[in-house]
């Protein structure tokens, strides 16, 4: 097996040792260098690198304009930055220069390797990429060709990105990873987020990256149409079922035979509909309204909601039964102000995109501006941040748009570095008494109440709260069974039981 080299240039000679040593216990090949003079000395040699981690803050150099040598050598290595903090002018320029992600110290070893182990692989697939003609992108076609990363682009990766999914952020990073693997799979897919976070982007993306991408990709929104209409939109009618129905009329599932059905805010469902949606999944079969012929379908579902579904099960608003037949693969859809770091992609996208069908001269946002937008909190999410640079395309026309061009909602009261870029850290000061504390019970109060803080926060989400934690769904489920960690109504109803 060949190892891969990975070149390790930082400054601070605790972490460095410390990545060396992690890094090279998982199999990669590590050298490391403490200054720009010395990483040059390394890239001038004829060691063929897979990655480098690479330093803002160098005792004889800045990192940028390192990462601009190294590109100018070579265009695909993947280069992965670490910092303790970045302003917003550094973030996007380190972007426009074609970094693979940026890293915030202090760091998880597991964003690392993640990272590492993402990039390499898209690297390693550049020989082969050969896309197919109605997925090249001319830099005419992607309003993003000054912003996004150089890295290279497979076929897959150029799909979701003609989609419209932007991104370089780990928490958006993951959903594509995910989105990626299940494509190949006719399993029923549940997308959850809150209102326009993209969960249908997501769905088209993983129908295009599917088998099923020749064939039809039919989306409904279940919490638009009456319940009394759904039903028919759903599974269609026959002549003479209702007053009306003039005429036999196919429905959503029989539309999209061969392909995706996405049934979009499902939550929403009333729970007549939910039985007869669950026998369809259950029997890929459903009579039309009026009809007693069963219609076999052959469909994959994906369903998208804003709702918390488990939280509506436990009060008796969605079937159970239903939950857990539309849960076999859960995406969760991380809200905006979770993925601050990829403001200044989608602002830029959109600046682009809306430019360039009104052939309007905006230059982009003063650094005032842009500042503010980072602290907003964004309860539209990518939405609202569309809309908003659509309104001032029309309305600004051109030039820089500044702090007071913004609608007053946008206009941050305080903005520090940390809030702005999303990366604000825990803090762990407390008061350690005079008499001193069992260590053991007080790290598992404190890991009790980060848990319970993710979980409040996510009402109670299990794949949203893992996702701001950083942990597997799976390892926050069993530390909520062995802490014993409910949702106040199942105390409650404990409680009362007792």
């Amino acid at each position: 097996m060949k190892f891969k080299r990975l070149l390790i240039i930082e400054n601070d000679s605790t972490l460095k040792t410390a990545l060396f040593r992690a890094l090279t216990k998982t199999g990669y090949s590590v050298t490391t260098a403490a200054s720009k003079s010395e990483a040059l000395t390394w890239l001038g040699s004829q060691t063929e690198w897979d990655a480098i981690l690479l330093d803002l803050k160098l005792p004889d150099g800045n990192g940028i304009q390192l990462l601009s040598e190294i590109r100018n050598k070579n265009a695909w290595l993947p280069v992965i930055i670490l910092t303790e903090t970045i302003s917003i002018e550094e973030a996007v320029e380190i972007t426009q220069k074609g970094a693979f992600n940026i890293l915030t110290k202090p760091f998880h070893f597991e964003d690392v390797t993640h990272n590492l182990n993402a990039a390499i692989a898209a690297t390693e697939k550049k020989p082969q990429i050969n896309p197919e003609p109605n997925l090249s992108l001319s830099p005419e076609e992607t309003p993003l060709s000054s912003s996004i990363s150089v890295s290279p682009l497979t076929t897959t990766q150029i799909a979701i990105k003609r989609m419209g999914i932007i991104g370089q952020s780990s928490e958006i990073q993951q959903v594509l990873d995910l989105s990626l693997r299940v494509a190949d799979s006719d399993a029923t897919i549940l997308i959850q987020g809150e209102s326009g976070t993209g969960k249908e982007l997501i769905a088209r993306a993983i129908h295009q990256l599917s088998p099923r991408k020749d064939f039809p990709f039919i989306a409904i929104n279940c919490g638009a149409i009456p319940s009394e209409l759904l039903e028919s939109e759903l599974f269609g009618h026959v002549k003479g079922a209702f007053t009306g129905a003039i005429s036999n009329r196919v429905g959503r599932f029989e539309m999209a035979d061969g392909g995706v059905l996405f049934l979009d805010e499902i939550g929403d469902m009333s729970p007549s509909l939910q039985v007869k949606i669950l026998r369809a999944l259950q029997e890929r079969s459903f009579e039309p309204v009026g009809s007693a012929k069963s219609i076999q379908v052959n469909v994959q579902v994906i369903a998208a909601t804003h709702v918390n579904l488990e939280k509506a099960v436990m009060e008796g608003k969605f079937r159970e039964d239903l939950y857990y037949r539309l849960n076999v693969i859960p995406i969760a859809i991380p809200a905006l102000r979770e993925r601050k770091s990829d403001i200044p992609l989608l602002i830029q996208y959109f600046i682009n995109n809306f430019t360039q069908k009104r052939k309007s001269q905006l230059a982009g946002f003063s650094n005032e501006a842009l500042e503010s937008l980072m602290h907003y909190p964004w309860p539209g999410n990518i939405r609202e941040l569309e809309n908003l640079i659509e309104r001032l395309t029309i309305i600004k026309g051109k030039g820089l748009i500044e702090l007071k061009d913004l609608p007053p909602k946008y206009h941050a009261k305080t903005t520090t570095p940390e809030t702005a870029l999303g990366t604000a850290k825990p803090t762990t000061e407390f008061d350690l008494p005079l008499m001193g504390l069992d260590f053991n019970s007080a790290v598992d109060q404190f890991e009790n109440n980060l848990i319970i803080k993710a979980l409040e926060k996510t009402g109670w989400n299990r794949n949203q709260a893992a996702i701001l934690l950083r942990l597997n769904r799976t390892t926050l489920v069993e530390k909520m069974k062995k802490k014993g960690l409910r949702p106040p109504e199942e105390m409650a109803a404990l409680t009362d039981n007792t």
